[in-house]
């Protein structure tokens, strides 16, 4: 059935519906299926089916339904482009305190049109938040601000916190465990707790985080400076994720406000990164993104891209979200990533599609992890313009030659480097654990130093 005289309403102007403030706008990439209808008959049962309709005339639509329908407003067919117009009166609100809720805005623009028989595919890669809706999320509470706070650092340019992820990700016991944890806190400055981390029978949590929470405490006792450790509460059971955070902030008691909490935020959904926001407002909420190439990988053409992804993130309220390497680490990614980096940083970011603002909604923190050592941090540093980031190195710390509290130095270094504006080779003539970088990891060495062993004196 063509639904286009309906759902499609192309005599409407993008920046009139932006002014106008009553609508949220997604733009998708959008192919029919061969032997169905044309491209806008098939955006119209798109948007027919993200919002008041369905494939048939039903007798219960009546006016007002018809006022609050998704409206397909451009469409582009060679670029496979179309642009939907969804009522904000149209998305789920709280009955204890009328917010707004991710799960309802994906429910709509992420939902059932996604299996849809008429389209081929059907991707998200930009949206657009009116102020009127924006203002009713919760957005970050916590943020790297926070984190330098603790630091002891200044609240502006702090700097990047210096990070790992305990490797192996999963066989490590209790101990072994936080001794880990103490050997790179001798050097940096933030551990994560790895996202399939949790409750094993070999490392029950209790154990573990008793351990870790010494660990923090002889490290901060050694060093004489302060450490972060961010605790994955992930579960599917809300009740079970608060039970797990108590016992971790009652655990590491006065250095409480050290721990962040970390939730698999794709896999575990907005109900579990809601639960840790709400419930915990005054600790860093790490949100890690496992499983979500699954849609947004560039490989796959249904769901949200990456971009997509991050910037929900920030309406959530995560401190902090995995943003990829852009292309210097191991994971998918490019060097234009970094307007993911720039839509959570900034107050007035540029997408795809949409120039968002945020209207001093607090700014959600790059986390970089993913293949990164000391040697590619200035590379990536160079293309993100700045190096106020979480940056997380599992192999690049504890695969250093002379261990994790090297490597950690050496990452650190690395930005140091960077910032004074001196060539890395030239900053680990004086700083061992840099130049143990280098004799660590030859092959990206070689890569992106070329004549290195020469001027460091390694045969």
């Amino acid at each position: 059935m063509d639904q286009s005289t309906r759902y499609a309403r192309l005599d409407l102007n993008e920046d009139d519906l932006i002014k106008g403030g009553r609508h949220v706008l997604c733009a998708y990439t959008m192919k029919p299926k061969a032997g169905y209808g044309d491209y806008l008959s098939t955006a119209a049962h798109f948007a027919a089916e993200s919002s008041t309709g369905t494939n048939v005339e039903v007798c219960t639509t009546d006016d007002f339904t018809k006022g609050v329908d998704a409206l397909v407003y451009e469409v582009d067919e060679a670029r496979e482009l179309m642009k939907i117009a969804y009522p904000i009166e149209l998305f789920d609100r709280n009955i204890i305190d009328g917010r707004a809720m991710l799960a309802s805005f994906l429910t709509l623009t992420i939902g059932n049109n996604q299996g849809m028989g008429d389209v081929e595919y059907a991707k998200m890669h930009d949206f657009y938040v009116p102020p009127a809706y924006l203002r009713l999320f919760d957005g970050p509470a916590m943020n790297i601000q926070d984190m330098w706070r603790v630091l002891g650092r200044p609240v502006v340019d702090g700097g990047m916190v210096v990070g790992t992820i305990i490797k192996p990700k999963l066989g490590l016991r209790p101990q072994p465990f936080a001794d880990a944890c103490h050997q790179f806190w001798l050097g940096g400055d933030f551990i994560k707790n790895d996202e399939p981390q949790g409750n094993q029978v070999f490392a029950p949590l209790k154990d573990t985080m008793k351990a870790v929470a010494d660990a923090m405490r002889r490290a901060q006792d050694e060093t004489g400076e302060a450490k972060l450790f961010s605790a994955n509460i992930t579960a599917d059971d809300p009740a079970e994720m608060i039970a797990r955070a108590e016992f971790i902030l009652e655990t590491f008691a006065e250095n409480a406000s050290h721990v962040a909490f970390l939730v698999d935020g794709y896999v575990a959904g907005p109900t579990s990164v809601t639960t840790a926001r709400r419930n915990f407002p005054n600790q860093f909420l790490h949100f890690h993104r496992a499983g979500h190439g699954a849609v947004t990988s560039p490989q796959s053409q249904r769901g949200y891209t990456s971009f997509v992804h991050c910037k929900m993130t920030r309406l959530q309220g995560a401190s902090g979200m995995h943003t990829g390497t852009m292309g210097y680490g191991k994971m998918e990614g490019d060097a234009a990533d970094k307007n993911i980096a720039f839509m959570l940083e900034q107050d007035t970011a540029e997408g795809p599609f949409y120039r968002q603002e945020w209207l001093g909604m607090k700014s959600t923190t790059p986390i970089i992890s993913g293949g990164m050592n000391a040697l590619r941090l200035p590379g990536f540093f160079d293309n993100l313009g700045h190096s106020n980031v979480i940056q997380t190195s599992g192999g690049g710390a504890f695969g250093h030659k002379d261990g994790g509290t090297a490597g950690a130095k050496s990452l650190r270094q690395a930005q140091d480097a960077w910032q004074q504006g001196i060539k890395l080779v030239e900053y680990a003539k004086d700083h061992p654990e840099l130049k143990g970088a280098f004799e660590s990891f030859t092959a990206d060495a070689d890569k992106l130093y070329p004549g290195w062993r020469d001027e460091l004196g390694v045969a």
